[in-house]
């Protein structure tokens, strides 16, 4: 792992929530406040209901962005912008192995139909670190 990749992880578990864009379905953005956990590969991972806006506009076009990280002064915000590719997983084990029980006053359990993973790929990633006049780039091709 590299030393970026370390910086990305690091923001993303201390600081959770994040800003997610998505299109909506007249071509415009569309941004709400997601929480966010990752893997060391850097997929992201939320949890969201099957009929919501998001996940439809997803299903539309998968392409979406991500802000997250401290938001303080400039001099000492260390922050992420992220692209990427969302899908969404059904997968039992997936929901199986993501779930909380703090979820249980949206969904009934991980066997709960409306109860969905999405998993976004990063493709680019931007860190911009405390005092940074430039980002660090983190890129790979979009699968």
């Amino acid at each position: 792992m590299t030393d970026l990749e370390k910086k990305i992880l690091e923001i993303i578990r201390t600081n959770p929530l994040a800003g997610l864009a998505t299109i909506s379905e007249d071509g415009k953005p569309w941004v709400r406040t997601v929480t966010i956990w990752t893997s060391n590969d850097l997929a992201l991972r939320f949890c969201t209901d099957a009929g919501s806006r998001k996940s439809r506009q997803i299903e539309k076009n998968p392409e979406v962005h991500l802000t997250c990280g401290i938001m303080d002064s400039p001099d000492n915000s260390a922050y992420l912008q992220i692209q990427g590719i969302a899908g969404i997983s059904r997968n039992p084990e997936e929901k199986e192995a993501n779930w909380r029980e703090e979820w249980r006053k949206f969904f009934t359990g991980p066997e709960d139909p409306n109860y969905v993973i999405v998993i976004i790929r990063p493709y680019r990633i931007e860190y911009n670190g405390p005092g940074a006049a430039a980002a660090e780039i983190w890129e790979r091709r979009p699968r």
